[in-house]
């Protein structure tokens, strides 16, 4: 997810008897980019979400928090409180009081995920998520961030067994957090966690641009190390890499949106209309209103079937 305009992304589902039925529901999904010296939490959340930081709350689902960037404290209880940092995540059981927020003056990304029902309750009966490990290292990790962002699609479309769909992510979302948080004593070393961090910072920020050169000062690499390495790593040079974020958000926006295309163009913040245009056509071979045409005329034909 990107931090543009208000920097928050999220939705709540209706879930209904035959979605329960199939073991494990979806109740909410989001993500909220908590700015420096900003109240926290936001207040345009609805009544059983929303909650005062210093009162805590109880909830009656589980909940992932998985935090990218700043940190902050969570309490499971009045008496402690449990320091959060960028590259960890908050599992939060049903019935359980708790609170967290950012450290005011640094402020937080948080994506978050609720959901319910017995495939989960027996995951718990059997340890293997426990409420006596409830903040788990995974690191910067970029399938996870995808994996929330594609969750968040989901929801706001909202079709016809989009609640099964989201449940598979569920499933990934915390099979991916144990199996990471349980290997990563055996990590080597810190560069690929940094790379892993450019990443999820251009996936967040691809609403605006970014010079790599700059990004890898400020992960203190030197940007001909950050460079090959990231190429090593991922196939691309960062630009490019970039590039095909931005490229893979115009798709989505043209598919699922009505923005136009001097609006998305905007919104990525592309040097004009007619860049973006040319730098379209060019990487898919498509204009973007073919591209378009092409990609709703697909999804008709896949509902119809």
């Amino acid at each position: 997810m990107s931090c543009n305009h208000s920097g928050v992304e999220f939705k709540y589902l209706i879930v209904n008897e035959k979605d329960r039925k199939f073991g494990l529901s979806v109740n909410t999904v989001g993500f909220q980019c908590i700015q420096p010296n900003t109240p926290y939490p936001l207040s345009d959340h609805p009544v059983g979400y929303y909650f005062n930081a210093q009162k805590g709350r109880v909830l009656r689902e589980y909940q992932i928090v998985y935090i990218t960037k700043g940190r902050g404290v969570v309490s499971f209880d009045a008496n402690s409180e449990i320091s959060i940092s960028k590259g960890q995540v908050i599992i939060v059981f049903p019935d359980e009081w708790h609170t967290y927020s950012p450290v005011l003056d640094v402020g937080w990304n948080e994506y978050y995920i609720g959901f319910e029902g017995p495939i989960i309750d027996s995951m718990v009966e059997n340890s293997f998520i426990s409420r006596h490990n409830q903040v788990l290292d995974v690191g910067f990790n970029e399938e996870l961030v995808n994996l929330f962002a594609r969750a968040i699609e989901l929801a706001e479309v909202d079709k016809v067994g989009a609640q099964q769909y989201l449940s598979g992510i569920v499933l990934h979302i915390i099979g991916l957090i144990l199996s990471v948080s349980q290997n990563k004593i055996f990590e080597v070393g810190d560069v690929i966690q940094k790379i892993e961090q450019a990443k999820i910072i251009m996936n967040e920020n691809v609403y605006k641009n970014i010079d790599p050169e700059e990004l890898a000062q400020k992960l203190n690499l030197s940007y001909s190390s950050f460079r090959k390495v990231f190429k090593d790593y991922t196939g691309y040079a960062p630009a490019k890499y970039f590039q095909e974020l931005k490229l893979r958000k115009a798709k989505q926006l043209l598919v699922g949106t009505s923005h136009s295309v001097k609006e998305i163009a905007y919104m990525l913040d592309y040097n004009s209309t007619e860049h973006f245009f040319s730098l379209f056509k060019k990487i898919t071979g498509y204009t973007p209103m073919e591209y378009r045409s092409y990609g709703r005329e697909t999804n008709a034909t896949t509902e119809i079937v």
